[in-house]
């Protein structure tokens, strides 16, 4: 019989998680909100969204500093130590991601995304926050899991893991349009380029969501 380990600690490595993964979260969505402001001819605070992405991340180094500072050598989890680390890795890439996106927008403000795939970057991107509130949601349900055993649990899990895989296959469903679309454009070489790019900047996001996904799978794999 598996002990529940998950039950003989204070505070459960599975706590921060959860709390990076609410930063995470945040920063997707002011992420968000950094977009909508660049597409609008009457908005002037992308610098101020972007600010608020760094913060986020800042916030997020700290809790991700204090989760591997208190998991000293030899201490007991129910999970392997180096695939919690990997685990925490894709989830703060999410981070890195987000920012790598709105600095490649600020390298080229003018003349910005195109009138003709305006909505297509705004669907695009509400695809891309999908898995990336899906984590906060897999981490509580897997800390349960790591609680009880229970098979009933772990598929809980499962599902969501599945779900969040098919969410990130639908991002890159949008990143294919946006590319075809791009190409076949009457816009400069330049813009072209930088669409593109973009692109594929933002596809990474979700990328490294399913990533986490399939970290916690080998977590939670018997």
């Amino acid at each position: 019989m598996r002990i529940p380990f998950m039950s003989m600690f204070m505070a459960s490595p599975f706590d921060g998680l959860e709390e990076h993964a609410e930063k995470v979260k945040a920063c997707a969505h002011a992420f968000k909100k950094a977009i909508e402001c660049h597409l609008s001819t009457q908005c002037d605070t992308y610098e101020s969204f972007q600010k608020e992405v760094v913060r986020l991340e800042s916030e997020a180094d700290a809790v991700k500093r204090r989760i591997r500072g208190h998991l000293p050598k030899g201490t007991l989890l129910p999970i392997d130590k180096f695939q919690l680390f990997r685990y925490l890795r894709e989830q703060d890439a999410v981070l890195d991601a987000v920012e790598d996106t709105l600095e490649w927008i600020s390298f080229r403000e003018d003349p910005g995304i195109p009138d003709e795939l305006a909505d297509d970057f705004i669907n695009f991107i509400g695809a891309v926050i999908l898995p990336i509130e899906a984590l906060v949601i897999m981490i509580r349900e897997a800390r349960t899991y790591f609680k009880t055993y229970k098979e009933e649990q772990r598929n809980k899990v499962k599902e969501i893991i599945a779900t969040l895989r098919r969410q990130e296959h639908d991002a890159d469903r949008h990143e294919r349009h946006i590319k075809r679309k791009t190409l076949n454009l009457d816009i400069d070489p330049v813009t072209i380029f930088h669409m593109i790019r973009l692109a594929e900047y933002i596809g990474s996001i979700a990328d490294h969501a399913e990533n986490a996904g399939d970290m916690m799978r080998a977590m939670i794999a018997r």
